[in-house]
């Protein structure tokens, strides 16, 4: 086995951060449409997110936020004339494409991709596929700029794969990492790789909210990084709880997640509950002892799960402690019943040993909790010492991120104010700075082309 390490990639979250709701099926993001933003505080939020966990030993890095509005989509579909005509064109005859234009998504860097670290792929590279993000329109303009950010942070194609998105087609709808687990007894070891699917591509499906994975993008995955046929990886293919769907859970990190041998869900998560566990104690066999830490709808019914994010958290093994830490938003400590059970976990003699609690309300507005923000990548040390170090997050870098939100980021962001050229003006002085600060180079985003 070669050592590696759990690094984390957070999304930077963008100038036009707002709440316009254009999530079916996120509850939190339905609630709080049309209400007043904060862009400033919520990238210092994400910012001191980060620092905490690389203060805490782990390898953290930036991926930066994508160009937004996005002019050249508004363009696609016949708005015309300078870049702030369109935007106005756009508002007077479809806000609703102005808003899904300026959407600042990207910051959710759990539906960035898919990664299959070193140890579980045939040609002993780590994989990366952007998801395509097809069930929603904001969130389906991410990829090709998604995938300009990784090639960035993995530009050695010798230990790096960084692939493009699936077809743009609702055969294969694909939500990146938000519906995978890893788990294996050490992160540098074989493991087995988890990926949930919330509906077949032809089956008829007649839920209030939409089932965004597909098994056959699942499995276009599990293929194109070398997990099927070649003994390695060990997929498991569980299906998401339909219920959980109906209730609000629109990815399976809602309801989920797990870390080295142990997988931390709800009793509601998977459709059928037995053969998950059994599946995966079949691909485990001979590598771990998988834990299961099932907690039930009667401790805490599927509301409270939704509203205070238990399961959107962070399970991570900090350097020298044997057991595993739960890094929760502060929602979680807000509600009785999830706190409950939060500090239950940490009172056994299970393999959660602390819980802790970060701010990051302003993502949470939006339904995107401190597990939504991240991109998990296992690395060895050689693939770590491959990375962009510029992306990197130390002390110097938290610091010159923060003087730079300050400078460029307002206070206050309607959602009417999305179609103010200011605002694009102002986003795009901003990135134009940024790509110095993270060393990404001339010609990174659109606008520099």
């Amino acid at each position: 086995m070669i050592s590696a390490v759990e690094a984390n990639a957070d999304g930077l979250i963008g100038p036009t951060h707002s709440y316009a709701g254009l999530s079916p099926g996120n509850l939190a993001a339905s609630l709080s449409k049309g209400e007043a933003s904060n862009p400033r505080a919520a990238v210092l939020q994400g910012l001191d997110k980060m620092k905490r966990l690389a203060d805490l030993g782990l390898p953290q890095f930036v991926l930066p936020p994508h160009e937004r509005p996005d002019i050249g989509f508004l363009r696609s579909l016949g708005f015309d004339g300078t870049d702030a005509q369109v935007l106005e064109r756009a508002w007077k005859d479809a806000p609703a494409y102005v808003a899904a234009a300026a959407s600042a998504s990207p910051m959710w860097a759990a539906n960035a991709a898919t990664v299959t670290p070193s140890a579980d792929s045939a040609d002993g590279r780590v994989h990366f596929t952007p998801a395509n993000l097809h069930t929603n329109l904001h969130r389906s303009l991410e990829h090709r700029q998604t995938k300009r950010a990784l090639d960035a942070l993995f530009p050695d194609p010798a230990q790096f794969a960084v692939h493009d998105a699936l077809p743009a087609h609702a055969q294969f709808s694909d939500e990146g990492a938000a519906n995978h687990v890893r788990l294996c007894a050490e992160q540098g070891a074989p493991g087995v790789n988890l990926l949930v699917w919330g509906r077949e591509a032809h089956e008829p499906w007649d839920g209030a909210w939409p089932a965004r994975q597909t098994l056959e993008a699942s499995q276009a995955v599990a293929r194109r990084h070398q997990l099927l046929g070649n003994g390695a990886g060990r997929p498991v293919f569980p299906r998401q709880g339909k219920t959980a769907i109906a209730c609000g859970t629109f990815h399976n990190d809602v309801v989920c997640v797990g870390s080295l041998e142990t997988l931390l869900f709800h009793e509601l998560a998977f459709e059928d509950t037995a053969k998950t566990k059994a599946d995966i104690r079949s691909a485990a066999e001979r590598l771990f002892d998988p834990i299961f830490v099932e907690i039930a709808e009667a401790d805490l019914p599927l509301a409270d799960a939704i509203q205070s994010y238990l399961f959107n958290s962070m399970l991570i093994q900090i350097p020298g402690e044997d057991r595993l830490t739960l890094i929760c938003p502060t929602e979680t400590r807000d509600n009785e019943r999830a706190h409950a059970v939060a500090q239950g976990l940490a009172a056994s003699n299970g393999p959660i040993g602390r819980v802790e609690y970060v701010d990051v309300r302003q993502s949470m507005r939006n339904g995107g909790g401190p597990a939504c923000l991240r991109l998990r990548v296992v690395l060895t040390d050689a693939e770590l010492a491959a990375t962009n170090a510029d992306m990197r997050l130390t002390e110097g870098l938290h610091g010159a991120l923060s003087v730079w939100a300050v400078n460029w980021y307002r206070d206050r962001l309607n959602p009417a104010d999305l179609a103010d050229p200011a605002l694009l003006d102002e986003s795009r002085g901003a990135l134009d700075e940024l790509t110095g600060i993270l060393g990404l180079g001339s010609g990174f985003y659109p606008f520099q082309r």
